[in-house]
């Protein structure tokens, strides 16, 4: 039996409460995310805050989320496309590329009305009812990044795929 099955199979026998024990003294000892040392805070910490936050703050944090799933999720599964970096503030989410040449993404999520997905007839009422709503404009603070301007909606040719994170109404990011 090898070690990692050993402690499963110790863990296993343990109640919720020794269990939970474990997972916070191995919390102190390994944290989670880097975060948690450059804030001085817990993972657990963090996620509280973001639980308090204002509906803005968290559809700002999901909006995140969904990024860094395309990143990992879609991205990292086209093995011959890569991210090309940068550091520079962008009309777009990700540059990528492949021996043909380079995409700009931009990653938005599909729009929510109460907590739940907003439906295209919400908008107007002669689309199909089975259709729903994504926010195509920028965050409300949006900046031309050539001109300091402030804008909201993007300007044609400022990406060429628009990728929808549909977590709204799958619940899978």
């Amino acid at each position: 039996m090898s070690s990692g099955e050993m402690i499963r199979k110790w863990l296993s026998e343990l109640g919720e409460e020794q269990r939970q024990e474990v997972f916070r003294i191995l919390g102190a000892e390994f944290p989670i995310h880097p975060l948690e040392s450059e804030w001085n805070a817990s993972a657990e910490v963090i996620l509280e805050a973001i639980s308090r936050a204002s509906d803005l703050v968290q559809r700002g944090v999901r909006g995140v989320i969904a990024e860094a799933a395309f990143e990992v999720n879609v991205v990292g599964s086209l093995g011959h496309w890569k991210i090309v970096p940068s550091r520079q503030e962008r009309p777009y989410d990700f540059l990528v590329e492949d021996s043909v040449g380079q995409i700009r993404v931009q990653v938005k999520m599909q729009r929510q009305k109460a907590h739940r997905p907003m439906l295209a007839r919400e908008g107007l009422q002669r689309l199909p009812a089975d259709m729903f709503v994504v926010e195509t404009q920028r965050t409300r603070g949006g900046r031309d990044p050539r001109t300091g301007q402030k804008t909201r909606p993007y300007r044609f040719g400022e990406f060429d795929i628009l990728a929808v994170s549909l977590y709204p109404s799958t619940r899978r990011w």
